[in-house]
């Protein structure tokens, strides 16, 4: 029952892992409450203070106002113990007693995917975003796709989603009905209009300091099949969401950029180290995560893919006929400073449109 698990989660000195662990052991929130002292102290292994504030029905009170706050504000109560709650979440070992949802519980039963990466996006990160989920959308039309509606890789894997015809899922690290950023209430408010669910294991009572992020991370990576990280820093915060999904024995994949590229380092050291599965497209994601998918979905995504560029990709392609081109001519002729031109060419060379020769030469693909 929701008021149990809800109780569950206001016992002081217990904890997400220790009402995880009396959740395993007696089989409910209910049965928690209704063990003996005995039962308590010897199955539960619990403190004497904490046995005693189960006794004496610690956290109802505090129970009874949340459950008011969400029929207040049209959220679900979803009870780790209900058939309602994501299988996959209730696999993790620190799995959160009760999850608050808004929208569609069902998207939280589907089969689904992760996708995270820095806040600060690249042309590059945005490309790979808007690709590699496209692609998915066309050979596992009825995945989800997961990620934590912040800024960057977040809100462009929530927005390709949504322009492929997928449902998506936003994971937030605040008391739900509120969005945070602000700036993406319109984006959380398409996810709840195409059946997509927003979720949070922070009930309203809770204060906000800051540090929830992480946690929220490990719901992010628990609630899917895999991880991918599009884009990060050798110390980005997405990199804490593939250590979870890596703990929970889940698909970790990461797609790789230019070496020397800062923005991409994170992904890069992921694949060097062979914490992660280099990724490249949509067809990828799936073959990681074995499933299954008819071959004529494949072949009819890969003829159909389509390369979308810049007004300043275009500019430097045009440069470009049956001969090779030295990357000082480029530099010469083309108008852009060296970062700009070397980015160009790693996003132009992804595509498939330009291959690297030696001698710093570049010649075009087709």
């Amino acid at each position: 029952m929701p008021l149990e698990s809800i109780a569950l989660t206001f016992v002081p000195n217990l904890g997400v892992r220790g009402a995880a662990y009396l959740l395993d052991c007696f089989g409910s929130a209910r049965a928690v409450y209704a063990a003996t002292a005995d039962e308590l102290r010897g199955r539960g292994a619990l403190r004497e203070d904490i046995v005693r504030r189960i006794l004496s029905h610690a956290g109802f009170a505090e129970a009874e106002r949340e459950l008011a706050y969400c029929a207040k504000y049209g959220i679900k109560a979803v009870a780790a113990d209900s058939n309602d709650y994501p299988p996959l979440l209730r696999e993790a070992e620190d799995f959160p007693a009760v999850l608050y949802v808004r929208g569609d519980v069902e998207a939280l039963h589907r089969r689904s995917v992760a996708f995270v990466g820095t806040r600060k996006i690249s042309s590059y990160g945005q490309r790979m975003c808007d690709k590699i989920v496209g692609e998915l959308g066309q050979v596992a039309s009825d995945a989800v796709v997961v990620s934590g509606l912040a800024f960057g890789v977040d809100g462009a894997s929530h927005r390709a989603a949504l322009a492929n015809g997928m449902t998506t899922v936003a994971v937030l690290a605040n008391t739900l009905p509120a969005v945070n950023p602000a700036a993406h209430r319109a984006l959380a408010e398409d996810i709840l209009s195409s059946h997509g669910a927003i979720v949070s294991e922070l009930n309203s009572q809770t204060k906000q300091n800051g540090r929830v992020f992480i946690s929220r991370n490990r719901i992010i990576a628990a609630l899917a099949a895999g991880t991918v990280v599009v884009e990060s820093p050798e110390s980005g915060g997405s990199l804490s969401t593939a250590a979870f999904a890596d703990g929970y024995n889940r698909a970790v994949m990461a797609v790789p950029g230019r070496v020397g590229d800062s923005n991409s380092l994170g992904c890069n050291l992921l694949i060097r180290n062979r914490k992660a599965q280099l990724v490249l497209s949509g067809y990828d994601v799936a073959a990681e995560l074995m499933w299954d998918v008819p071959e004529e979905l494949v072949v009819e995504s890969m003829s159909a893919e389509t390369v979308v560029l810049s007004p300043a990709e275009e500019r430097l392609l045009a440069m470009f006929d049956s001969d090779p081109v030295g990357i000082d001519k480029l530099l010469e002729c083309g108008g852009f400073s060296a970062g700009e031109l070397s980015l160009h060419l790693m996003n132009l060379e992804f595509a498939g449109l330009l291959r690297q020769l030696p001698g710093k030469m570049y010649e075009k693909c087709r």
